[in-house]
């Protein structure tokens, strides 16, 4: 089969503005991006209409290095859902360039379920990833100058907590040191990157509701202490109104289309692992305004990706999805099934059956918010009949809908199963309104140990001192309310990354706590969670290039 980038320039594209026009956005309100691009304002969102809309979530049993293919399911099931005549969109995240150039080479569906034009998309896109890094890196800039330009004054902070952000994977950067050299070049002091997914200003632009709401998200951003201990933000800085600015046209969702010219919204990228993991909340309201099927993906597996999408953007937007669609993979079972890596392709149901466990423990906690459950079964040219038997009787044995999907390779056609067991699903038992894991009253640690023995099945959970004072000033703050977003390895329930299948009664250790106020939520970190990283041994850098005019390497 061709690659994913010779399917995407072979694939004829219809114009943005038709694109548009087929769901009922008329050409004036689109601020174009040449012929397949264009940003829809946000203004557009109808609520009523949003409330005749059924919300699907497309998540994924554990995650392995190769992947689950989420997004291709995801895209897969809104060509499934138009070829038996739904009206379907689907809302995804923009790709990340540090992944993109690192291990993965793109982030836009695959094969012949993709969104268009995926090069632009995995790339620099309509700078929405570059306007949140400018943003971050202005507040970064404007702090470090007003602590230089008052110290005359006796003003200092005891702890800055802002650090900066860069959309590159880059180790060396994790901790740095600033302000080196002369008086003239500032103060010195310690600092370092994150990678821009990982910022507050990508979590305040995707949990934001419109522009108002998202420049009081930013005025309330904290920055650090004072050296009498109170708090100092973005409000006492005086530079709000800036940073709105840099953000006034990344706020607004993407447009672009599929293979199949359905229309699909592109917008904002947070990492579920180190971040919520969901797109914007504007991305996903405007796809059920103008669609009667919306599907939208979480990041990774489902402890991290669907547990944020309920807890943190379900509970927040007053969002209620009619269904969840699990995606698993026969390697991805095996790999549960302690089947070694080079082995995983190789045929071997013993390994499939033992992987089950990592499944049914995802159908369990997705059931516990009251969500209806359809497995896909994302199938690989490399998977046996037997094996493949193997996973749809057990679902049926549990009574969870199955479907195959097959979209990779045929585009709509190989998700029409899938579209009809989603349709059935939710026509005879739609899901119950969301049952949270914990209650907003409920203490930040409590709500820690909710979402990690809930869900996740740890025994214990450990607090390091660093994270217990941070508890005192969730409390000083009167922020106790917030969500909690616990950072930790996508590859195992718990924080262990090569703890496969479905582990039980571990300790699980946070060793740390950042306070966002302006996402308004606490983001726990578990384990050894990194939120700058490496690249590996091989990046896919090495593979990108330009020949004869054409970009090679992203996939």
């Amino acid at each position: 089969m061709k690659s994913d980038i010779e399917i995407a320039r072979e694939t004829p594209m219809k114009k943005i503005t038709e694109i548009a026009g087929s769901i009922g956005i008329p050409e004036e309100q689109l601020e174009q991006y040449g012929k397949f691009i264009a940003k829809v304002p946000e203004t557009l969102i109808d609520d009523e209409k949003i409330k005749r809309n059924k919300l699907i979530l497309v998540t994924a049993i554990t995650a392995t290095k190769a992947g689950i293919g989420k997004t291709t399911v995801s895209v897969g099931l809104a060509l499934g859902l138009n070829k038996i005549g739904k009206k379907a969109v689907v809302a995804l995240r923009e790709p990340s360039l540090g992944p993109c150039f690192g291990m993965k080479g793109g982030a836009a569906g695959g094969g012949c379920a993709q969104v268009l034009p995926m090069d632009k998309i995995n790339l620099h896109f309509t700078g929405d990833f570059h306007a949140i890094t400018s943003a971050h890196n202005m507040i970064s800039a404007l702090l470090d100058n007003y602590i230089y330009q008052h110290q005359a004054e006796g003003f200092a902070l005891k702890e800055v907590l802002w650090k900066r952000v860069l959309d590159v994977n880059d180790r060396n950067l994790r901790s740095i040191v600033t302000g080196l050299g002369p008086r003239t070049n500032g103060l010195t002091g310690e600092s370092g990157f994150e990678i821009t997914p990982a910022s507050e200003i990508m979590a305040i632009l995707c949990l934001s509701e419109n522009l108002e709401d998202l420049r009081r998200r930013i005025e309330n951003i904290l920055l650090g202490y004072t050296m009498d201990d109170k708090p100092f933000t973005v409000k006492d800085l005086g530079v709000a109104g800036a940073i709105t600015v840099l953000l006034k046209d990344a706020i607004r969702p993407n447009l672009v289309q599929t293979t199949e010219n359905t229309p699909a919204f592109v917008h904002g990228g947070p990492f579920a692992n180190i971040a919520h993991g969901c797109n914007s909340i504007i991305a996903t309201k405007t796809a059920m305004t103008f669609s009667d099927y919306a599907i939208t993906e979480a990041g990774f597996g489902a402890d991290l990706g669907a547990e944020k999408f309920y807890d943190i953007k379900c509970r927040k937007a007053g969002l209620n999805p009619v269904l969840t669609v699990i995606v698993a993979t026969l390697q991805g079972l095996k790999m549960h099934g302690d089947v070694a890596l080079e082995g995983i392709k190789e045929p071997n149901p013993e390994g499939v059956r033992k992987g089950l466990a990592n499944l049914d423990r995802h159908i369990d906690n997705i059931r516990s918010f009251g969500q209806s459950v359809v497995v896909c079964f994302n199938k690989f040219a490399s998977d046996t009949e037997e094996e493949i038997a193997i996973v749809r009787d057990h679902c049926q044995e549990i009574g969870v809908g199955f479907a195959l999907n097959s979209a990779y390779m045929e585009g709509g056609e190989g998700a029409v199963e899938l579209a009809k067991v989603v349709v059935d699903t939710i026509e005879k038992h739609p899901s119950e309104p969301l049952h949270f894991v914990y209650g907003d009253s409920d203490s930040t640690e409590q709500k820690i140990e909710k979402v990690a023995k809930n869900i996740y099945h740890a025994g214990t959970v450990v607090f390091a001192a660093k994270a217990k004072k941070k508890f005192k000033l969730i409390r000083d703050l009167g922020i106790e309310h917030f969500p909690v977003c616990i950072a930790k390895t996508q590859f195992s329930f718990s924080q262990d990354p090569k703890l496969y299948g479905a582990p039980e009664g571990f300790t699980f250790e946070i060793k740390d706590i950042v306070i966002n106020t302006g996402a308004e939520m606490i983001v726990a970190i578990a384990g050894d969670i990194i939120r700058m990283p490496g690249l590996p041994k091989s990046p896919q850098a090495l593979r990108i290039d330009l020949v004869d005019g054409e970009i090679e390497g992203l996939s």
